[in-house]
């Protein structure tokens, strides 16, 4: 296994442990006292399980998105109350989202093993005058507690596997290697995040399995054993952020959204500032949402967007005055609502356009968006996982008419082999993926101007704004990327064979910057 891949496991193992760890400690702490309570009282049993019910039938990826808005606004709340607020981004939505995830089985199986103790055993202790509380520590909890670690065994593997969905709100963990292995086809790095996963799962799932079994058989050793192995598990997997504790340097931290290019320009800038002796973090695979709102937050210092996206998105315009007009408005309008500064056009565009097969559009007689509607009843349109629910989308569908035989949703990646098995006819192609012009791709024209311009665009954080040292690093990234290059650099990390990272190919696009 490629040794780069290991070299980040211990942190993101740390991460992962920590945050596991965290969450299922802070569920047991709600649950088992919200479950004495629901055993003893039939009033609060039903609506209990049932609310902790829900939260289990909300995706735990969704679950995890929802508390970053939530938190965000609460931070902004306490920063004007107080004058400073707490990290939305990361840790803390993760922590809460999956403490929420952990207690079902909790809740459930104490109120379970509390209700299954037999009768005849509760009224034999009342008869020799114990108290309510001493029934409950004495006798109920004691042989209820099989049936507790059970549940808590299961939270514990729902938990540590859920946790590798906490990546897209700015969490380390080993979903790191899963998301950007998916998106990349990087198989080894993928393998190597389940893998680990796993394995954390399993082991801690036995550890704890040996505390259940002391339980029931009153085994002092067997108890021990697991617990005592938890503790060293624990401290040999957190011994990597001891280094986080110690007092460094001015660290850096730069975002990136979910796709190659986003790690290439990630790695660029952060290559650059590391150049200059900074400490940098890296924050990839943010939601499109997530990442500028982080950024406006001052949660990250700098990633690249693109003027589209944030005319659309962000200002929730519907109009497209034009390439300059649109640099102009962004400039103003997001240094004036949030403080962001648009540092500079990077030189190329990555916009938004709908490609088919070449083969497949001269058969049908399709070369643009108008000779598209037309045919699209008969045809399967796929976009990538936020396409269909971002303004363009709105904006090129009314202007058009289209109206697709069916609409599927896809993995950047998986998006274009879809195309290439015939699985979608159409799909939401990005104008500097390589593999439009490897895959013989034909981008079909937008005669009306439903899509906005889509340069790619450094954004800084209002905290940021006169950084010396980072306006130093980036200044040379003005007009400096052409859109051949951002090709040639996409397609080395995304092609199926012959393959390099992310880091690779930003020191290859280094070497082809316009000085």
């Amino acid at each position: 296994m490629n040794s780069g891949l290991l070299s980040l496991l211990p942190e993101r193992l740390a991460w992962h442990v920590a945050l596991s760890a965290a969450a299922l400690a802070l569920g047991l702490a709600i649950a088992l006292p919200l479950g004495v309570l629901a055993a003893r009282s039939p009033r609060l049993r039903w609506p209990s399980l049932a609310l902790a019910g829900l939260v289990q039938t909300i995706p735990s990826l969704a679950l995890l998105a929802l508390f970053y808005p939530l938190l965000l606004g609460l931070s902004n709340l306490a920063k004007g109350a107080f004058g400073h607020g707490f990290s939305a981004l990361g840790f803390l939505p993760s922590l809460l989202a999956l403490t929420l995830y952990s207690m079902l089985p909790i809740l459930r199986n104490t109120v379970t093993g509390l209700t299954g103790v037999d009768p005849a055993v509760v009224e034999a202790a009342r008869g020799v005058g114990m108290t309510d509380r001493q029934r409950l520590w004495r006798v109920e909890l004691p042989l209820a507690a099989p049936v507790i670690m059970a549940g808590v065994r299961t939270a514990a593997v729902w938990t540590i596997g859920a946790a590798t969905l906490s990546t897209p709100v700015g969490q380390t963990s080993l979903g790191d290697y899963i998301f950007s292995g998916l998106q990349t086809e990087n198989w080894a790095m993928v393998l190597t995040g389940c893998v680990a996963s796993a394995v954390l799962a399993l082991v801690v799932d036995q550890l704890l399995g040996l505390i259940e079994r002391g339980t029931e058989r009153r085994d002092r050793r067997l108890w021990g054993a697991g617990l005592a192995g938890l503790a060293v598990g624990l401290a040999v997997a957190l011994a990597p952020l001891a280094a986080d504790l110690a007092p460094r340097p001015t660290r850096y931290v730069i975002g990136a959204k979910n796709f190659s290019e986003q790690y290439i320009l990630a790695e660029l800038m952060a290559d650059r500032l590391e150049g200059q002796g900074a400490q940098v973090t890296r924050k990839i695979n943010l939601g499109s949402a997530v990442a500028y709102r982080a950024l406006a937050a001052g949660e990250i210092d700098a990633y690249v967007d693109y003027s589209g996206t944030l005319w659309a998105n962000v200002l929730g315009r519907k109009d497209n005055p034009g390439r300059a007009a649109v640099l102009a408005g962004l400039r103003a309008e997001l240094k004036r609502r949030d403080g962001v500064v648009l540092l500079a056009p990077l030189g190329f565009e990555n916009a938004y356009a709908l490609a088919m097969r070449r083969d497949r559009a001269q058969v049908l007689g399709i070369r643009t968006l108008a000779d598209l509607a037309a045919k699209a009843p008969q045809l399967t349109m796929g976009g990538d996982l936020e396409f269909f629910s971002r303004p363009e989308w709105t904006s090129v569908e009314t202007a058009y008419g289209l109206r697709f035989k069916n609409k599927r949703q896809f993995q950047p990646t998986f998006m274009y082999r879809a195309l290439g098995s015939g699985e979608a006819d159409v799909i939401s192609a990005f104008s500097s993926d390589g593999r439009i012009a490897a895959d013989d791709l034909v981008v079909l024209g937008d005669p009306k101007g439903a899509l906005p311009p889509y340069d790619a665009v450094l954004l800084i954080a209002p905290g940021r704004a006169e950084d010396a040292r980072l306006r130093k690093a980036l200044d040379g990234l003005d007009g400096a990327i052409t859109v051949e290059a951002m090709q040639k650099a996409n397609y080395s990390v995304d092609r199926d064979t012959g393959k390099v990272s992310p880091g690779v190919a930003a020191k290859a696009l280094e070497k082809t910057l316009k000085r």
